[in-house]
């Protein structure tokens, strides 16, 4: 069972790892790329204040985004502040969502977040977590997914295992980290399916695309093409 609570102090714990590690930085090294293509550091963190703001409007029952572009725009616009700025937009949103978090609710509503997906209240504290824990990895600055929570990776594995089941370009895949195991893409046909075995942080990079999928072995197929997020 989602424990929205609990996974609101997640979600601050993951921040204030984020927000200390970030102090490190300075102006130069936030204008530097980041490991996403096309994003500095200064992209990650305006995406995190803002992706903060957007969730808190999901949760008030507003538009997540005005439009895709007014998303990408106001990223554009924030990305090259200096540093400090930067950290304290991350902070104050963060709080914002924290503050909406604790306003009582019910939180087996169902809302809408981006392009039409919709989800229960109760999981947008752990889909604000996701977005804080990559996206320190993101970063570049010493947080690797071997960093991560263990609590965190297995439930991240099995959000993304869901994500891509049933897909018709994702053939029937068994993860396996030798201790849980986990089923995504289309329909067995046969029994045949791909299994793929390796740690945690192995399937969790490549599930997410953070990863190439070195370290993992597979049995019964090639490493499956997974879409984009």
């Amino acid at each position: 069972m989602i424990d929205h609570v609990r996974d609101l102090a997640s979600v601050r714990d993951a921040t204030e790892r984020l927000l200390s590690a970030a102090t490190e930085l300075d102006n130069a090294s936030v204008a530097e790329p980041s490991r996403l293509p096309g994003w500095s550091r200064g992209h990650v963190l305006a995406h995190l204040a803002r992706n903060a703001d957007a969730l808190v409007n999901v949760l008030e029952g507003r538009p997540m985004y005005p439009s895709g572009d007014a998303r990408d725009g106001d990223i554009e616009r924030d990305a090259p502040r200096p540093l400090d700025a930067q950290l304290a937009d991350v902070r104050a949103s963060a709080d914002r969502f924290q503050e909406t978090g604790a306003a009582p609710a019910d939180w087996s509503r169902t809302v809408e977040l981006r392009n039409g997906v919709t989800d229960t209240a109760a999981r947008v504290p752990f889909r604000r977590w996701v977005e804080v824990e990559l996206h320190h990895v993101d970063l570049g600055i010493g947080y690797e997914l071997e960093d991560l929570p263990e609590e965190f990776m297995e439930r991240e594995i099995g959000f993304l295992a869901d994500r891509f089941s049933g897909h018709p370009d994702v053939p029937h895949t068994r993860l396996t980290d030798s201790t849980h195991a986990w089923s995504t893409g289309r329909a067995a046909q046969g029994g045949a399916e791909v299994t793929v075995t390796g740690a945690a942080p192995a399937l969790l990079g490549w599930l997410a695309g953070r990863r190439d999928g070195t370290g993992l072995t597979l049995d019964g197929g090639p490493l499956p093409t997974l879409p984009p997020l």
